[in-house]
């Protein structure tokens, strides 16, 4: 009898642990949840033996899932990371814009000195060249982000509306059965001990569905963060295009700053003979630098030469590519011409295309690069050796993408167009030297 007392204190208190907590979640608003990444509903009574959950009929089964830690937490705290970098992005672009009017009033301290003047110029013209590559490599990446960061957001949302629609069919069966399905457990096992295997069993189930439960409210964190990165991201696109516009601004504005200070300088016709000269000793410096390249060069060869080595770079006697693949027009041709400031006759060395700034330069021919350094008036410059005494030469570049040793193939982009130097607008200054002379360029294209 006291044996019969105590099985029944035990049921009495099993009862009371397992109702409560389950009755409490089986009541609540179903609109408070959502899915949980379940495969199929979870079933309230329980197979005697079975170890599953059935509902009426056996129509639908679901094993319990042991245990396990989601790795959900960790797609957070990813997402977050992400946000945080893209609003750093979007905060450094708002303050890493160039000041025009401050750089103005720099360059103006130099303004009496011309040869001072173009070289400031040009270095802040080459940082804010640089800006603008930063910046459109900044919105190749963006967009690819946002691709990625719209199809994280479609996932999510996708996985939301699952876990949604199975934990409402499995919140929906324990309101209607969760109480008599327990009892039905508790007194209708034919022994102590298969009670107590299916009390653990509900006890399983019961924390597998609150951990559906947090699974789906962390879901719902997750297109939170999603739709917000996306957002971001969107933002930050747009912020670096229009910061890409501002700068390209900039350097027209500048371009334009020193095309007036360079005219004013030249057409003082006070100083013409002075302008004269000094327009021939720049010419003369010019071409030193080039001879003393070839110079360079040819000694090398001939080292190479007496130590029994023979190969080399050999021109083939073929067509250049054309340098400059987005060139709008000609603006000076090679050959005697009359300079369009000093008004006298001078001989122009190479062809000048007029280009935008920025757009693609490429060697005009298999070769191998001699020189790619700034000269005062040549600006950024590439000088490539095509071998049997043929050189190229590509002028008042904004970017230079070779190094001098560097091997280039016909057709590979070296630079990008530019107005450093002493240049009045962006475009490529093209030259061919054939042993030592300067030759037309219209020969070989």
């Amino acid at each position: 009898m006291k044996r019969k007392r105590r099985i029944i204190s035990f049921i009495c208190m099993t009862v009371l642990l397992l109702i409560v907590p389950l009755h409490t979640y089986a009541s609540q608003d179903e609109g408070s949840f959502g899915a949980g990444e379940m495969e199929q509903d979870n079933s309230g009574v329980i197979e005697e033996g079975s170890g599953e959950a059935v509902e009426d009929g056996g129509e639908e089964q679901q094993s319990v899932e042991p245990e396990r830690t989601a790795p959900v937490k960790s797609y957070l705290e990813i997402k977050n990371e992400e946000i945080s970098n893209a609003q750093r992005q979007k905060e450094s672009l708002e303050s890493g814009l160039s000041d025009v009017v401050k750089i103005k009033q720099e360059l103006q301290k130099s303004k009496y000195d011309l040869n001072q003047y173009v070289a400031k110029l040009d270095m802040n013209l080459g940082e804010i060249e640089s800006k603008i590559d930063s910046l459109n490599s900044l919105i190749v990446d963006k967009q690819k982000a946002i691709v990625q960061a719209q199809e994280d957001l479609w996932d999510a949302q996708e996985a939301e509306k699952e876990q949604y629609a199975a934990m409402k069919r499995r919140i929906k069966f324990m309101y209607e059965r969760g109480n008599n399905t327990l009892l039905d457990i508790l007194f209708g096992s034919a022994s102590f001990s298969e009670m107590l295997n299916k009390v653990e069993y509900v006890q399983k189930l019961s924390a597998y569905d609150r951990r559906k439960m947090q699974e789906y409210q962390e879901t719902m964190e997750y297109v939170r963060l999603c739709q917000e990165e996306l957002n971001i991201q969107r933002q930050t696109l747009e912020q670096a295009a229009k910061a890409a516009e501002s700068e390209q601004s900039a350097v027209l504005d500048l371009i334009t700053e020193k095309q007036e200070q360079i005219e004013a300088y030249e057409s003082d016709i006070n100083k013409k003979d002075d302008l004269i000269q000094e327009y021939e000793a720049y010419i003369s410096e010019q071409n030193s630098t080039i001879a003393a390249l070839e110079e360079a060069v040819a000694a090398e060869k001939k080292r190479l030469s007496v130590s029994g080595n023979s190969g080399g770079i050999r021109y083939s006697g073929g067509t250049f590519a054309w340098p400059c693949p987005s060139y709008t027009r000609i603006s000076d041709d090679y050959g005697n011409r009359m300079h369009p400031i000093l008004n006298v006759e001078k001989f122009h060395n190479g062809v000048d295309m007029a280009a935008p700034s920025g757009s693609a330069i490429v060697a005009a021919y298999d070769g191998q690069v001699v020189g790619a350094d700034y000269n005062a008036s040549m600006g950024n410059y590439v000088m490539i050796d095509h071998g049997d005494g043929l050189y190229t030469i590509y002028m008042h570049c904004s970017s230079l993408y070779v190094t001098a040793g560097d091997i280039v193939s016909k057709g590979e982009t070296i630079a990008a167009v530019g107005s450093t130097g002493r240049s009045t607008g962006p475009h490529l200054h093209f030259s061919v030297r054939l042993n030592g002379n300067y030759v037309n360029p219209w020969n070989y294209l």
